[in-house]
């Protein structure tokens, strides 16, 4: 098991991508705390999962709450090993259309819960000696701008450029900070991208998520554990040389 006796927080992981790298870590021999906004959905997912799973509240866009996880997390498994950063929001709209509330929050979330996460897990790692590791969800939205998507594009342009500042700055601790891009995953969030689509686009709901699917080389779109090889592979010794890189795995939408 390339994970046995490591510690691992994921955040966003009640349902989706977020629980789909739970169930992968607990198989490679992790502790993993399902950390998530939805307290009663993290239980259950943790239950599910088994004795190695358990659920902690955590808003990530409130630093206390981020905080109180951290600590959480070592005084169960004695220090924490893996961040992984996966909680985020998605929202669209026109140029013209775009609120200011829809920006803040976005941000706050997806950037900004990322880069305060990363800066409590990375206190508590350099604290403990033993390095660690950090993967940041970015997308292949941060790589590339689309016409209704101008703020969740940018949240993870940011994604992927925290990501390099963080790794270099932090791989003299050995904490190994890196990214992963997805593509279109059909995940629970894509319920709300496609409404939102067929909104704007003036499209029946469904005809999105299969026109993206159509268009992804690999022939369909993503499925959360399309994504896990990647994630136990960073969390992993054989990672220890890769710093502040972000791997697109999305079945050939984007070459970089």
């Amino acid at each position: 098991m390339r994970l046995k006796g490591k510690s691992a927080l994921i955040t966003g992981s009640a349902r989706g991508i977020g629980k789909a790298f739970a169930e992968a870590y607990v198989r490679e021999g992790a502790t993993v705390a399902i950390a998530d906004i939805n307290l009663e959905a993290a239980e259950k997912t943790a239950s599910e999962i088994g004795k190695n799973a358990y659920a902690l509240r955590l808003d990530v866009a409130d630093l206390s709450s981020i905080e109180a996880a951290v600590k959480a997390v070592e005084a169960r498994t004695g220090g924490l090993d893996i961040l992984i950063n996966n909680a985020a929001l998605f929202d669209l709209a026109p140029i013209g259309e775009i609120t200011k509330a829809s920006y803040e929050k976005l941000f706050s979330v997806n950037v900004g819960g990322t880069l305060f996460m990363l800066q409590a897990a990375s206190r508590a790692m350099i604290a403990r000696g033993k390095g660690g590791k950090i993967i940041n969800m970015a997308s292949q939205a941060g790589r590339r701008g689309e016409p209704l998507v101008a703020v969740y594009c940018a949240t993870k342009a940011a994604v992927i450029s925290l990501t390099q500042s963080a790794g270099l700055a932090l791989i003299k601790h050995r904490i190994n900070v890196n990214g992963i891009a997805p593509g279109v995953v059909d995940s629970d969030m894509w319920d709300e991208v496609d409404a939102l689509f067929a909104k704007y686009e003036n499209r029946p709901k469904g005809e999105k998520r299969r026109l993206v699917g159509e268009g992804v080389p690999y022939g369909r779109m993503g499925k959360p554990e399309d994504l896990t090889g990647m994630a136990v592979f960073l969390a992993s010794d054989e990672a220890d040389y890769i710093v502040a890189q972000t791997y697109n795995v999305d079945g050939g939408q984007w070459m970089s």
